[in-house]
């Protein structure tokens, strides 16, 4: 029979082990604003939303198993004190922090992070409103500088622009690069 010190270190060493895997293939998203106006960015199903100056970023977590996730940037916007208002572009119905996805025009960084692989592109399937690049730290980088992207997923049309990623990757999206 195991001493009840060596069943707590097995406890202990299993714990450990199960919390490192389950964080292990997280993303990290990096969002910078390097627009010389201010973006309000939005985020879906994590991270919401919020308002970014010239300059600024904002970091969201997003967890392994997550999918149909979305970033964009939202144009226009003006907010009271409770997060209530509207956009002139993105807009979500009228929150600062996003639960639902933006109305058309918008730009959009699409996502799903998996347990050991990401899959990942820009589209403007709903329109175009800003100005976007997306990349993550182990693949190709994406950029849209107008309507006409050539970087764009346009499903069903032209279906080869979803990119794969490792796990456990740093996404960067920027919005004017």
């Amino acid at each position: 029979m195991a001493s009840p010190a060596a069943s707590s270190t097995v406890i202990v060493v299993v714990l450990v082990a199960t919390l490192a895997a389950g964080g292990a293939n997280a993303a990290t998203f990096t969002i910078t604003n390097r627009c010389s106006f201010t973006v309000w960015p939005a985020a879906t199903p994590v991270g919401g939303g919020v308002q970014l100056n010239p300059g600024q970023t904002w970091t969201i977590n997003v967890p392994a198993g997550t999918s149909s996730g979305r970033v964009w940037g939202r144009t226009g916007c003006s907010f009271n004190g409770a997060g209530r208002g509207s956009c002139a572009t993105g807009d979500c119905g009228g929150a600062l922090s996003c639960t639902l996805s933006g109305q058309p025009p918008l730009t959009l960084a699409e996502f799903t992070i998996g347990l050991n692989q990401d899959f990942y592109d820009l589209s403007v399937i709903d329109g175009y409103n800003l100005a976007m690049s997306f990349s993550c730290s182990s693949g190709v980088g994406l950029t849209c500088r107008d309507s006409r992207c050539p970087d764009a997923y346009l499903f069903p049309s032209d279906n080869s622009k979803n990119h794969a990623c490792r796990g456990n990757n740093n996404y960067q999206v920027v919005f004017c690069p």
